[in-house]
Formats: structure tokens, C-alpha cells, sequence
């Protein structure tokens, strides 16, 4: 069962999984889920501005290298031709359009499944704020790792934070964690599910674990819009 730490690393109570992230190991269409939401994340992120000229746009070539026969060589029509050196490029990118569109509804289940698969591999824990006090990089290290010096070989963590929490906390987590290379620091509003499966270890405040509850909970059907 998860814990709930505090400021020095002392474990202050268990806490039960919310309903929303207990669905256990992900599943086949989860995992399918997941795998589109992080190739739109990879995919949108590409400015698609590679571009290679076609011998049509290569600047010169315009007179015919030598004679049709007579030389021996193979006939040639032009020095731009792909077989030439600076000659165009034969099917080359050419500025495009990466955007991969994923509907939100399915965006915010493959979330709940990535969030719902570190649960229940038991890579999650808690940090409970309303007394931390930690104000130098080398005490978070303690915290997330033992000391400074396994702060380095230590595990990749990714430490959230809710985003009413920015103002005060979140600035005091970027100034004492910003120098551990093992660790990235976001708030819920920036969190991303490349992130939350590409970090073995998450650490989350008690107020960001509410805010992911309370975005990424399953939409409850009334009883007067259900079809009888």
C-alpha cells in the first residue's frame, strides 16, 4: 500500500489508491490507449521543417554535360540529376504537418491507465506539505534518495505538485531540486503520460493526487439520462 512522507522521509500514514487510479495493471487496450497518447505527444512535438530541393529547384544544370553519342560515357541530360554530386534529392522530405489529434475523452483514459499501472506496480508515493520546511538542494536529496552522493546514481524520480500549489511550493521545489539530475519536477496542469511512464518512481503531494483525482475521475451517468 502506498505512503504518505513527510519533510524527512518518515513515513506518516498509508493512504488507499483513489477509485479512479485502481484499476490495477494495464491491459491490452489500455496499453493501446497509452501507446497512441504518447506517439501524439512525440509527434506533435516535431516542427516538421526538414526540406531538401528536387532537381527541378537546384539552382543550375541547365546545359546538357557532353554530347548524346559518340563519347563513350553514359547519356546525361543534366549535372542536377540525383546521380550527380549537388544534384536534387529523389523523394526527400519536404515541410510537413506532424499533428496527431486524439480525442480528449480517450486522452484522459490512456492518463488514468498510466497513472493507475505506476499504482499498482507500487512506484508511487505521497509527500505530505502542510509542514514542509525543506529549503537546500542537499535535504531534498536526503528526502528522495538517502544522501546527496546516491542522489546521483540513484532512481529517475518525477516529483508533481498541484497546481494551486504553484505559487509557494512549486517554486521552492524548483529552486532545491532543479540541480538533481535524476530528478523533473512539473505541477498536475504540465503532466504528461510520457512522463508518468518514463519516470520508475513518482513522487506526489497530497493536494496533486486530489487535482489528478478529481480531472481524471470516470464521468458518473445519472439516473434520469440513463436509457432504460
Amino acid at each position: 500500500m502506498p505512503s504518505v512522507i513527510d519533510s524527512k522521509g518518515a513515513v506518516v500514514r498509508e493512504f488507499t489508491v483513489p477509485e479512479t487510479f485502481a484499476g490495477g495493471a494495464a491491459g491490452p487496450g489500455q496499453k493501446n490507449a497509452m501507446f497512441r497518447a504518447v506517439f501524439r505527444e512525440l509527434s506533435n512535438r516535431r516542427a516538421g521543417t526538414a526540406s531538401t530541393l528536387r532537381r527541378d529547384e537546384v539552382r543550375g544544370g541547365g546545359r546538357k554535360p557532353w554530347k548524346q553519342k559518340g563519347t563513350g560515357r553514359a547519356r546525361q541530360g543534366s549535372t542536377r540529376s540525383p546521380q550527380w554530386r549537388h544534384g536534387g534529392v529523389v523523394f526527400g522530405p519536404k515541410p510537413r504537418d506532424y499533428i496527431v489529434s486524439l480525442n480528449k475523452k480517450e486522452r484522459k483514459a490512456a492518463m488514468r491507465s498510466a497513472l493507475s499501472d505506476r499504482f499498482a506496480s507500487d512506484s508511487v508515493t505521497l509527500l505530505a506539505t502542510e509542514s514542509f520546511d525543506l529549503a537546500k538542494t542537499r535535504d531534498f536529496a536526503a528526502l528522495l534518495f538517502g544522501s546527496v552522493k546516491a542522489a546521483k546514481l540513484g532512481t529517475r524520480t518525477l516529483v508533481v505538485y498541484a497546481q494551486s500549489e504553484a505559487a509557494g511550493l512549486g517554486e521552492t521545489l524548483h529552486r532545491i531540486g532543479g540541480n538533481l539530475q535524476k530528478v523533473a519536477i512539473t505541477h498536475t496542469g504540465a503532466l504528461d503520460i510520457k512522463d508518468v511512464l518514463g519516470y520508475p518512481r513518482l513522487l506526489l503531494t497530497t493536494a496533486a493526487l486530489a487535482e489528478l483525482d478529481a480531472n481524471f475521475a470516470k464521468p458518473t451517468k445519472s439516473k434520469e439520462n440513463a436509457h432504460v
